[in-house]
């Protein structure tokens, strides 16, 4: 329990200090919300009055203290660009981000950890050369190029998949689980690489351990020897990569959501940005940054799991 509260109030501690990064950061980039929104032939005082109702004419402690106040009891605020409230956008967004984020994450483990697997068990054969040379493949190729790539094969000749779009949750799961499919597979690819990799890395190294090798002595088979007692205890790295993996498909899936034209939260940050939408961008960030470091969080409890050391 103490672990959790240690690990609790550091959450809380980098998600101010993040809140004040991302505020200033935003606010120092160059260019007015107000003459932007009203254009270059906008008189001073027209200007200077919606600064006014939008709020930008308080000091910057002021809007900061606004701002995170209001998040903290779910009031995003008012998007510049749209006047409509930044919470109900958001929530509509992340209806797609979450769910194609998930989708990847799950099939970027059903490759990698029977990939890893297999490497590290048959280590200097063909299968291990093969894996390995997959996923350095998989590392290589840019997913926005293996993205367009998916639209040609799977779109455009073979018609089994939607090229872009997304239909909502409210035309059926399975018109919706289509639409992702094939962004999904962009994301997944590089990530399962990766995680194959390091599952392979960390099963080799632990395969090495004394332990491993009195387990052998004794008379356990090499199978028995990688599942009983080698594979929980390299799952650490591979619960990082994991942790990092998820939070980096959720932030970090903008270039796939406009190759699909996604409506989620990653070309929602690219559309408010353009229009110097200040709130969205300072939320929609923020949001992430919120979920990145719960999803660390949750790693962390996790390594206290797999190995009770840690909780020390």
């Amino acid at each position: 329990m103490s672990y959790a509260l240690r690990r609790l109030t550091s959450l809380l501690v980098t998600l101010v200090v993040a809140s004040v990064v991302v505020f200033v950061v935003v606010e120092v980039v160059p260019g007015d919300p107000a003459s932007y929104m009203l254009g270059l032939n906008a008189s001073p005082d027209t200007v200077q009055a919606l600064r006014t109702e939008l709020g930008l004419d308080q000091t910057g402690v002021a809007r900061w203290f606004d701002w995170v106040s209001g998040m903290l009891v779910g009031d995003f605020g008012v998007s510049y660009t749209y006047r409509t409230d930044v919470a109900s956008m958001v929530v509509d967004r992340i209806a797609v981000s979450v769910p194609l984020a998930l989708l990847a994450l799950m099939l970027a483990v059903l490759i990698a950890f029977p990939a890893g697997l297999v490497a590290a068990s048959r280590r200097g054969g063909v299968a291990d050369t093969g894996v390995m040379g997959f996923t350095q493949i998989g590392i290589a190729i840019p997913n926005f190029w293996f993205a367009m790539l998916l639209v040609l094969v799977f779109s455009v000749h073979l018609r089994w998949f939607p090229s872009g779009g997304f239909p909502g949750w409210e035309a059926g799961l399975w018109p919706a689980l289509k639409a992702l499919t094939l962004p999904a597979i962009a994301l997944a690819l590089p990530q399962a690489a990766i995680l194959a990799r390091v599952l392979r890395s960390s099963l080799l190294d632990t395969l090495g351990e004394d332990y491993i090798r009195t387990a052998r002595a004794k008379g356990l088979s090499s199978r028995a020897a990688l599942w009983k007692h080698a594979l929980r205890n390299a799952m650490i790295p591979v619960l990082t990569i994991v942790g990092l993996q998820f939070s980096f498909l959720l932030a970090g899936a903008i270039i796939i959501e406009n190759v699909f034209y996604l409506p989620g939260l990653g070309r929602l940050v690219f559309q408010a940005i353009t229009s110097r939408d200040l709130v969205v961008v300072e939320s929609v960030v923020m949001l992430l940054v919120f979920a990145v470091v719960l999803v660390t969080y949750l790693v962390d409890l996790a390594y206290a799991w797999v190995d009770p050391r840690l909780r020390r």
